[in-house]
């Protein structure tokens, strides 16, 4: 599997992941994430196996402690500097078998190929712990809606 740019057409799949994975308060829409390929700003994966969604990462790029919240859309901005990681999910059945990798390493290549300094993310239901194993380190955040 290599992964490639998310698109509208993956959509379907993409919540078929999120329905998988994620409590019904974390599962966002079809015309949120289809603003967010529209932007300029996107730069999300996804990978498939035989045809069908099995892991996405939804990702942007914008300035470091400006994080898009849950359900918003990924604005584009002048200088970007970060890498935010949104949303990644791996179907439980495929879990384990370096899908996260897969799409988090060829991202960190691209990032830092269009001069981004830094990756962040906001980690959300438990998962600090994987995002540690992953090269991340817990920080305050400064705004509450993130």
């Amino acid at each position: 599997m290599a992964p490639r740019a998310l698109t509208v057409d993956d959509l379907p799949g993409l919540l078929a992941v999120q329905h998988a994975c994620y409590g019904e308060g974390f599962v966002e829409g079809a015309e949120v994430f289809a603003r967010r390929i529209a932007s300029p700003a996107q730069c999300s994966l996804v990978l498939e196996d035989g045809g069908l969604v099995c892991a996405y990462l939804a990702a942007y790029d914008s300035v470091l402690g400006k994080v898009t919240p849950l359900h918003g859309d990924f604005e584009a901005v002048p200088q970007p500097d970060t890498l935010y990681l949104h949303d990644m999910a791996v179907l439980p059945a495929l879990a384990g078998r370096g899908l996260a990798r897969a799409l988090l390493e060829p991202l960190w290549h691209q990032a830092i190929a269009r001069g981004l300094r830094r990756s962040a993310l906001v980690s959300v239901q438990g998962s600090q712990g994987f995002w540690e194993r992953h090269g991340y380190a817990a920080q305050p955040l400064h705004d509450a809606a993130q």
